[in-house]
């Protein structure tokens, strides 16, 4: 067979399994959003089935057949190529799969699906020891997957890997120090501050059936497509991808917090705009995929924070929103607003945490699952070392369970090594950002206007299309001239709290 044929026949089984997949990711969508509790067990089985037939699917003989009669071709002498990517990244996957046994795939997909309607019920009971045997299992499962795969030099390593290609432990250490070294000063300095915003006007009456109008205005405005997606809701907010026009994200509503639901609808479509903007010339292959977990996570930080938070961005929606809520908003004025959305303090809830803030909520988590798989912290003892962890890089601790460690819902989805992702976001999303404002000109100016198209024009151009025919770090360099660093996020945020705070703070070192 010629690598021309051989190829042509692996991009036929990945797109067979991209199918599938889209099969599992519409049964954990509707487990989230619409399934009644009681078709728990039977969505178990359905997952669990599934997950076994990807297995079978991506670790058959056949694909490494195919790969070695096309490794070595002329397919693959371009790196860069879609095809030679493609080549590249179904060889990786198909070892590290080919590593895990299927029993474990499965378990491990049933025992998630059963363990997210616990952490939900636990969570609005606010006990732990509810969640805390589904946590043990899914522990158990993450340290059983971790030492088949053996990548890295720890445990946590191989889990991490899995959402972020390369990425280490001790690298990641080092970056949340320098992080911590710049940030925890800044909002030091912030407390400290004369000026001093009043969040009561966020905290007024917002009815949400006006919210959700409001959310699905700025939405569309942004570009999300409402043909190929829709919004709804979940106990979580999160985005997902069933396929080629059919991209899904939900959000969660507080009649009397305004940024609760508005935040988390730019996020997701952040997540969203970079699956409606992947090349569909190569959807169900590596090369029409997100580069990674930590690049998808930049696109939703760069719309929620670098976007929906500057000055700009409120100066066009800002009249839409004092229509919208009259009775909240009124004599609100736009620099009062603009002022509240920019409060910084520390807080419990991570999807409610400032900018500057945030990072330690993710710390926070990275700490605790590491320990939790190398063995050093026993799942029983999770709600202390959450306690005391947030005494620690925050200065307060929860005052119950759902507040503190049952607020997220990625453990029981079984996504640790996941939280990592969304620091690697941030850096990457002002990066980025900064180049983009180097090429299209005055950002601000055109987002005041309602012109948004001029960015994700860029961003579809530098980074969806790509997909995943480069690696993150390497993506990130081609297009901004640099490897990921954390400069331009702790520069950004320097900058602008300064300005709103009335501060004089010094260059980065970061």
């Amino acid at each position: 067979m010629r690598a021309e044929e051989a190829y042509e026949e692996l991009v036929r089984l990945a797109r067979d399994e991209s199918l599938l997949a889209s099969c599992e990711a519409l049964l954990e969508w509707d487990e989230l959003t619409q399934m009644p509790p009681g078709g728990v067990e039977q969505r178990s089985r359905q997952r669990a089935l599934l997950a076994g037939l990807l297995h079978e699917q991506a670790t058959h003989p056949r694909r490494g057949e195919l790969l070695a009669m096309i490794e070595g071709s002329a397919l693959c002498a371009d790196p860069e190529a879609p095809q030679a990517a493609n080549v590249r990244e179904l060889r990786r996957v198909f070892e590290r799969r080919c590593r895990l046994p299927r029993r474990l795939a499965e378990e491990t997909a049933r025992v998630t699906s059963l363990a997210q309607q616990e952490w939900v019920a636990a969570r609005e009971q606010a006990d732990f020891g509810r969640f805390e045997p589904w946590l043990e299992r899914i522990v158990r499962l993450k340290r059983e997957e971790a030492a088949c795969l053996g990548v890295g030099e720890e445990a946590y390593d191989a889990l991490l890997d899995g959402y972020e290609p390369g990425a280490r432990s001790a690298e990641l250490e080092h970056l949340f120090e320098r992080l911590r070294r710049e940030l925890v000063p800044l909002a030091a300095a912030i407390r400290g501050a004369n000026r001093r915003p009043r969040t009561a006007v966020l905290r007024r009456d917002f009815p949400i059936d006006r919210q959700r109008a409001f959310g699905e205005e700025v939405a569309a405005a942004v570009g999300f497509d409402f043909e190929r997606g829709r919004l709804d809701v979940s106990a979580h907010p999160f985005s997902t991808s069933i396929g080629p026009g059919d991209c899904r994200i939900t959000t969660r509503f507080d009649a009397h917090n305004f940024c609760d639901g508005f935040f988390a609808i730019l996020h997701e479509v952040g997540h969203a705009l970079y699956d409606q903007g992947l090349d569909p010339q190569w959807r169900g292959t590596p090369a029409g995929e997100a580069a990674s977990v930590g690049m998808h996570e930049s696109q939703s930080r760069l719309w929620e924070n670098r976007v929906g938070l500057s000055r700009g961005f409120w100066e066009h929606f800002y009249p839409r929103a004092q229509a919208t809520f009259r009775s909240a908003l009124r004599g609100v004025s736009l620099d009062e607003f603009h002022f509240a959305i920019h409060a910084v303090a520390p807080s419990l809830i991570r999807v409610d945490a400032d900018e500057v803030t945030y990072g330690l909520h993710i710390l926070a988590r990275f700490e605790i699952e590491r320990a939790l798989v190398r063995g050093d912290l026993a799942v029983p003892d999770v709600p202390a070392a959450w306690r005391e962890a947030y005494r620690r890089h925050l200065g307060i601790e929860p005052a119950s369970d759902a507040e503190g460690c049952l607020q997220d819902g990625h453990w029981a989805e079984g996504l640790i090594g996941y939280f990592p992702t969304y620091v690697l976001g941030d850096v990457v999303a002002a990066q980025l950002y900064e180049a983009a404002a180097a090429e299209l000109g005055d950002l601000e100016a055109q987002l005041a206007t309602g012109e948004f198209g001029g960015l994700r024009a860029w961003l579809r151009e530098r980074i969806h299309r790509p997909g995943g025919r480069l690696s993150a770090a390497r993506l990130v360099e081609r297009v901004t001239g640099r490897p990921p660093e954390p400069g331009p996020l702790v520069g950004a945020l320097r900058r602008k709290y300064a300005e709103l705070y009335g501060l004089s703070v010094g260059s980065s070192s970061a």
